[in-house]
């Protein structure tokens, strides 16, 4: 891909499954040790200053969605603080070199957000380092294929709803304490919230927990200027999915469900993001917004 704005035709612009796709790691999963390693706008995304003088938080932001969007809020103009688990650290230093430079200041904290003393102390990293914080990113997520709910564990269940919904709770809390009007907050919802995989039972209805909090949220907080909005991806390839996400003998189809007949690479979640949290969006909160490949939700 040019950049994001060339025309072509969307089928085309990234190839589709191979059987190269099918390989599997130990959670969570690396982009470096990936064969097929995504696209998350390294060399493809063109900033406008769309988020001149923003300050980001973005869990998950070492690779996959959330580093496109790390990527992207600073080619836009935002200052980022960049939340991942150690063991992605490797991953992350890439992220933070990228975001450097874009000439943006990139603030490296791991941790774990199931713990929500954590995720306390990430918000107020970004209000020591950053000064502030305008933008939250909820994207970090656990994802763990399990064909059947008599082998589907409390101690997954439990860790897949801390990670993907408590965080969003607990983080969203903490920094709505120090985001001025004209802040956003964007949840991350998925496909799987609408038509779930049966061997995605917890990750799936995770998804769908989070649309109605976002909902919720957003009236509750618009009268503060906050918006609070989401996106639902399709199928996206990323470490994720190589992690246990989806079973190794599935991926060489991975994507072929939907309309565009491939999964989408993390440089075209990206834009969906900026848009959200920039003051083009001013009027839009409450909203999911679907970046499906095609494949139609409520």
């Amino acid at each position: 891909m040019a950049d994001q704005y060339t025309m072509q035709d969307p089928t085309k612009q990234y190839p589709g499954p191979s059987d190269r796709m099918a390989e599997q790691q130990d959670g969570p999963g690396l982009e470096q040790q990936m064969s097929i390693k995504p696209d998350a706008g390294e060399e493809t995304y063109r900033g406008t200053g769309r988020l001149s003088g923003r300050r980001a938080v973005i869990t998950g932001g070492d690779s996959g969605i959330g580093r496109a969007v790390a990527i992207a809020f600073a080619r836009e103009g935002a200052d980022v603080v960049l939340s991942y688990l150690p063991e992605e650290e490797a991953d992350a230093q890439e992220v933070v070199q990228l975001v450097e430079a874009a000439g943006r200041k990139a603030v490296a904290a791991p941790g774990d957000v199931t713990d929500e003393s954590y995720c306390r102390q990430l918000v107020q990293t970004a209000v020591d380092q950053l000064g502030g914080i305008d933008i939250l990113v909820n994207n970090a997520a656990k994802q763990q294929n399990c064909p059947d709910i008599a082998d589907l564990t409390t101690e997954q269940f439990d860790e897949t709803f801390k990670t993907n919904v408590y965080a969003t709770f607990w983080l969203s809390k903490f920094a709505l304490a120090h985001m001025p009007p004209g802040s956003a907050i964007i949840n991350v919802t998925s496909q799987e919230a609408y038509q779930p995989e049966p061997i995605l039972l917890d990750y799936a209805s995770t998804k769908w927990a989070i649309n109605g909090f976002t909902k919720g949220l957003a009236q509750q907080v618009i009268g503060k200027g906050v918006r609070v909005n989401a996106v639902a991806p399709g199928p996206v390839w990323t470490p994720l999915q190589v992690a246990g996400g989806q079973p190794e003998e599935m991926l060489p189809e991975f994507g072929t469900q939907s309309p565009m007949g491939r999964p989408a690479q993390p440089a075209e979640l990206a834009p969906a993001f900026v848009f959200l949290a920039s003051q083009e969006a001013s009027y839009v909160a409450g909203e999911t917004l679907a970046v499906t490949g095609g494949v139609p939700t409520p």
